[in-house]
C-alpha cells in the first residue's frame, strides 16, 4: 500500500476507532473497573437491595414471590419487556405483592454490539411494555450483562431512568444449587450492597430459578447473622448520595 493511500486509510479509521472507544468506555463497568456509588448500588448502610433479573418467568417468578412473602422481603425486579408482553398479569402481580420494578432492556442483548438507536428503542419498547400491563413508570435500568454503553446511558436519560448494577451475584444463572448460590454471594454480604439473582430462566440454564427460590431462605439466614435488614432500591438508595 503506498504511503499516501495508508493516510487516507488512517485518516478515515482513526475518527471511526474514536467513536468505537466512546461508545464502549461504559462498558468497563461490566468487569468493576468503573463500578462505585450509586452505579454500583452502594447504598443506606444497615442492610442490602435484592434485586432480580430477567423476569417475569411463569414459572421462577411465583416460587420467588412465594419465598419472599414468607420472609417478609421486598425486592427490585428488573423486567425484560418482551417478558413483560408475553406474562403481564405476573409484571402487576409483582406491583401488586408490593414490589418494585425495573427495566432491563426490552431484550436481552449486549449492548455493547448495538447501535445507540437499536438501544433506544430496545428500552423505550421495555418502559412502554411495563407501564401498559402495571400502569407504573419504572424508576430502574440495568442493561444485560452489565454492559452499560455511551447509548444506554443517554437512552436511559432520555427514559428518566436511573441506571443500577450490583456489588454481589449470586451466578444463579448456571446449573447450581441453593448453597452454592448462597455462598458466591457471602462475601459481598455487607452493608450497603446491591445483590443480583434471577426469577427467570429465559437467559439461562433451563430451571436454573428452583436454586435461586430455594436459596433465598439460606440467605436470609447469613444476613441475620450479619444484622443486615433486605429492602428495594427505592428505599436502599434514597439517600445514599
Amino acid at each position: 500500500m503506498r504511503t499516501g493511500t495508508l493516510r487516507r486509510v488512517l485518516a478515515v479509521g482513526a475518527p471511526a476507532a474514536a467513536l468505537v472507544a466512546v461508545h464502549g468506555a461504559p462498558a468497563l463497568t461490566a468487569r468493576g473497573v468503573l463500578r462505585r456509588g450509586r452505579l454500583a448500588g452502594e447504598g443506606l448502610p444497615g442492610g442490602v437491595a435484592l434485586t432480580f433479573d430477567d423476569g417475569p418467568d411463569p414459572h421462577g417468578t411465583p416460587a420467588v414471590l412465594a419465598a419472599l412473602a414468607d420472609l417478609g422481603w421486598t425486592a427490585t425486579f428488573f423486567l425484560l419487556g418482551s417478558q413483560v408482553r408475553r406474562y403481564p398479569a405476573l409484571a402487576r402481580t409483582l406491583l401488586d405483592a408490593g414490589h418494585e420494578l425495573g427495566v432491563h432492556g426490552h431484550e436481552h442483548r449486549n449492548h455493547l454490539a448495538r447501535t445507540p438507536g437499536w438501544v433506544q428503542r430496545d428500552l423505550t419498547d421495555a418502559v412502554e411494555a411495563v407501564v401498559t400491563a402495571t400502569g407504573e413508570r419504572p424508576r430502574w435500568f440495568r442493561p444485560p450483562y452489565g454492559v452499560l454503553t455511551a447509548g444506554s446511558l443517554r437512552a436511559a436519560r432520555r427514559l428518566g431512568l436511573a441506571p443500577v448494577l450490583w456489588t454481589a451475584w449470586g451466578r444463579d444463572w448456571e446449573r447450581t444449587t441453593a448453597e452454592r448460590v448462597v455462598g458466591t454471594l457471602r462475601p459481598g454480604l455487607r452493608s450497603g450492597a446491591t445483590l443480583l439473582l434471577h426469577d427467570s430462566d429465559c437467559a439461562a440454564t433451563e430451571g436454573s430459578w428452583r436454586a435461586t427460590a430455594a436459596a433465598l431462605p439460606l440467605l436470609a439466614a447469613e444476613l441475620d447473622r450479619r444484622g443486615l435488614a433486605v429492602r428495594p432500591l427505592r428505599e436502599h438508595l434514597a439517600d445514599a448520595g
